[in-house]
């Protein structure tokens, strides 16, 4: 097969294992490097979802930013994710539970000696998180189930990125940008046919990328969901995750 005509996908990176669930428990009772890295990890990934949270409670910006690099320093700091139980709640459930409780108990704006106590856990681009909260559509869901939905958001973001970075590092990139609709349900208007011409490859070739492709986009978001829940409640949170873009 010409190289214009390789289909192969990139394989799984090695960052599942020293991500999974097992390991971020760890963190509860564990100061090792991998440990904490994994749940740092998490708290990027979770760090959107929960900032708007906190905004749509009515919090100005800047007190928003404050009160997520906070809510992230404590669980950290005092390792609180030990208390994490698998066998009753998703990772992310705990986490807007413990965010809620944190808001209403802990924070106390009158005794902090400066904004955000001079800590940055999370190194972020704190106007790009504002400017991302802003652009929004107006939504009339309940806080609770805006969380749930930019949470699938976020785990969709991620997983497309990562395959990205596989095509990429196989020098297939415009490949990923042709076909990526095809894993959004974004129409870009073109046919395989119109797609394989320009890339040199036949129509009957580009199907099988496809193929692969979404077979490779629905192993990578399992894998993603697999970091905060248990192997048997895979499916459950997939469901979960269709229903949150649905509702």
């Amino acid at each position: 097969m010409p190289p214009s005509e390789q289909t192969s996908v990139a394989p799984a990176g090695g960052l599942f294992a020293t991500t999974h669930w097992s390991v971020v428990l760890a963190a509860g009772g564990d100061s090792s490097v991998a440990a904490r890295s994994a749940l740092e990890q998490l708290c990027c990934t979770y760090w959107y979802p929960l900032y708007a949270y906190v905004r749509r409670q009515g919090h100005t910006v800047e007190d928003a930013q404050d009160l997520t690099q906070e809510f992230f320093a404590r669980l950290l700091e005092r390792k609180s994710v030990g208390q994490a139980d698998r066998t009753r709640g998703r990772f992310r459930t705990f986490l807007l539970t413990s965010l809620k409780h944190f808001l209403i108990n802990e924070w106390n704006k009158a005794n902090r000696e400066k904004r955000g106590g001079g800590r940055q856990i999370i190194s972020l681009n704190a106007e790009e998180t504002e400017t991302r909260f802003r652009a929004e559509p107006a939504d009339d869901r309940s806080p609770d189930k805006a969380f749930d939905r930019r949470w699938a958001l976020v785990l969709l973001d991620r997983v497309l990125d990562q395959l990205q970075s596989e095509f990429a590092a196989v020098e297939r990139a415009q490949l990923f940008e042709e076909l990526k609709s095809s894993l959004t349900g974004d129409e870009n208007g073109c046919s395989y046919a119109e797609i394989g011409l320009r890339l040199g490859m036949s129509e009957g070739n580009l199907k099988v990328t496809v193929h692969r492709l979404r077979r490779r986009y629905r192993e990578l978001l399992r894998e993603e969901i697999a970091r905060t829940v248990e192997a048997d409640a895979i499916d459950e949170e997939m469901r979960d995750l269709l229903a949150a873009l649905c509702d």
